[in-house]
């Protein structure tokens, strides 16, 4: 047993030198293979917790906060943070798998005073519930996260709805309470967008990104357990959950909670609101939309500023169309399909924008103008009935390419009314012996 636990001291040590040194993390993670020649005993005074750590500004995936999973016993020596949240971001075509959704996180080990150190580092809150479990429960847990750890079992595909650093606990958690864990009510008719609008609703811009690649299967009613995917959320339903062993006898599954760290507000700042928002920007475009379609208009089309206003309008319409088409034909990421924003965000716009320099495709681009016109004035008229949660901000924007097209379908028939005018004034007067 004293050797056990002397090898198990010596990872988490070099884990600790490998953490301080930035050494990558799959190298730290290796460490957990050496050898442990018996089985480590808990003591029937380790504890299991759960620790929950509040949302930092620093970074868009830290604005949900974060959950781990700490395993502690004086009399063995384990003092262990298995942390689900682990990847390398220098992993070959890293943003390529990433939009794909091919990220494969790993499984982390590390101290207590580490966890403790990066969370205080970045102001944040870190929450401590000790988990009322028995000892042989304790113990098949422990075994489970330590078997996970392995270099060959720390991967998982990661999935941030279904699968990611918050459900695996949870997952662990109900798999070895011997009983049945009954979890308190929440706020009813809440969806997967609506949570996520709760962790970003100071970062409009990223509240409003998130919303263009996400489609309508995110705003699909949810209850208690789905929305444990949000950190607090699991906190909150393990605060007041209940472990039901029998018919007869049932425990609170939290026998104990502490904050190990307040959030320090001077470090963790929240972002300040900026006047830019998405939508304001949006109606600003629709009136320098109209703006430029009022200067075709006058100058009858005789400038390039019209044209090269829409190749920039349709040109990032047309990128942000194929990041959508990824999504939801290429991806592995959920609720990306159907995706309504896909109406005005297409990559035919892409291609659209390259033809509009190039005489030979002016009927083409009438065509494609017309069709454009059409498709968005349907989706206009019928935004609020579309069964998908869709930004305010696509009202204007999508309103700017429909004038864009509607200016250039009524420029185009109006020179080619001129152009028959003209030609038959032509006609008229070889008629008339040129008179």
């Amino acid at each position: 047993m004293k050797r056990s636990v002397t090898i198990l001291s010596i990872k988490i040590n070099l884990l600790t030198f490998i953490r301080q040194k930035r050494i990558l993390v799959p190298l730290s993670i290796l460490l957990l293979s050496l050898p442990v020649s018996a089985q480590i005993q808990l003591s029937d005074n380790a504890k299991i917790s759960l620790l929950t750590a509040s949302p930092w500004s620093g970074a868009v995936y830290a604005l949900f906060g974060h959950t781990a999973i700490y395993v502690h016993d004086d009399s063995t020596g384990v003092n262990a943070v298995f942390n689900y949240g682990f990847f390398d971001s220098s992993q070959p075509y890293f943003i390529y798998n990433f939009v794909r959704g091919k990220t494969d996180y790993i499984l982390g080990v590390e101290t207590m005073a580490d966890f403790l150190h990066e969370y205080g580092y970045r102001g944040q809150q870190v929450t401590e519930q000790e988990l009322n479990l028995l000892p042989e429960e304790k113990q098949q847990l422990f075994e489970s996260l330590f078997t996970n750890a392995l270099p060959q079992n720390r991967e998982y595909r990661y999935n941030y709805f279904y699968d990611n650093c918050t459900t695996r606990p949870r997952d662990l958690v109900e798999e070895f309470t011997h009983g049945s864990i009954q979890y308190p009510p929440t706020k009813p008719g809440q969806s997967y967008r609506d949570l996520v609008h709760e962790c970003v609703e100071s970062y409009p811009w990223i509240q409003f990104g998130i919303d263009l690649l996400i489609g309508s299967p995110a705003d699909s009613i949810i209850g208690v357990r789905e929305k444990m995917y949000i950190p607090a959320y699991l906190m909150d339903s393990f605060d007041g959950a209940v472990i039901q062993r029998n018919d007869t006898l049932s425990d609170p599954l939290v026998k104990h909670t502490k904050v190990l760290l307040h959030v320090n507000n001077e470090i963790n700042k929240k972002n300040h609101p900026t006047p830019f928002t998405p939508l304001i920007v949006g109606i600003a475009l629709f009136l320098l939309t109209i703006i430029v379609s009022l200067l075709q208009r006058i100058k009858l089309n005789k400038t390039k500023l019209s044209r090269l206003y829409d190749t920039i309008l349709f040109g990032v319409a047309g990128l942000a169309g194929i990041v959508l088409l990824v999504l939801m034909y290429f991806s592995e990421h959920p609720a990306t399909n159907p995706n309504w924003n896909f109406a005005w965000l297409n990559p035919v716009m892409l291609v659209a924008a390259l033809c509009f320099w190039m005489k030979s495709a002016n009927k083409a681009v009438f065509y494609y103008h017309f069709i454009n016109f059409a498709l968005l004035t349907l989706f206009l008229l019928s935004w609020w009935f579309i069964p998908q949660q869709l930004p305010l901000a696509t009202i204007p924007l999508s309103a700017s390419l429909w004038l864009r097209s509607g200016a250039n379908i009524y420029m185009f028939r109006k020179g080619r009314l001129k152009n028959r005018q003209f030609t038959t004034s032509r006609y008229m007067k070889a008629g008339w012996g040129g008179l």
